[in-house]
C-alpha cells in the first residue's frame, strides 16, 4: 500500500521557521519526484516546490522563492521542506505528493500520482 505521511506542522509566529517531513512507503521512493503543495482557507491548492529523482528542483513560485527549501534523503524515504521567514499568508494545510521521475512543469497538485493527508501550518502575526 502506497503511503505518504506528512509531519512537522505547527503554530508559529511570523518570521519563524518550520521543517516539514514527508515519509513515503509502498513504492520505489528513489524513483519518484516528491513535491509539496498547500491549501489556504478559501483558496485553491497551490504547488510550492518539488524535487525530482535526481535531485533537480522544479518550479518554485515567487510567493515562497528564497524562503522555502526542499531536500530529500532516499535512505530514509523522506523529503523535507524547510520553511524560513514564515508569513501569515503561508498558513494552510501542507501536502506532499509523488509522481514518477520528474517534477511537473509548474508543480500542479493534480499532477501527483499519490498524496498524503496533510499537516497544518498556522502562522500568527
Amino acid at each position: 500500500e502506497v503511503q505518504l505521511v506528512e509531519s512537522g506542522g505547527a503554530l508559529v509566529q511570523a518570521g519563524g521557521s518550520l521543517r516539514l517531513s514527508c515519509v513515503g512507503s509502498g513504492f520505489r521512493f528513489a524513483d519518484f519526484a516528491i513535491g509539496w503543495f498547500r491549501q489556504a482557507p478559501g483558496r485553491e491548492r497551490e504547488g510550492i516546490t518539488c524535487i525530482g529523482w535526481r535531485d533537480g528542483v522544479g518550479y518554485v513560485p515567487d510567493s515562497v522563492k528564497g524562503r522555502f527549501t526542499i531536500s530529500r534523503d532516499n535512505d530514509k524515504n523522506t523529503v523535507y521542506l524547510q520553511m524560513d521567514s514564515l508569513k501569515v499568508e503561508d498558513t494552510g494545510v501542507y501536502y506532499c505528493g509523488a509522481r514518477p521521475w520528474f517534477c511537473s512543469q509548474y508543480g500542479v497538485p493534480q499532477s501527483y500520482e499519490y498524496s498524503g493527508q496533510g499537516t497544518q501550518v498556522t502562522v500568527s502575526s
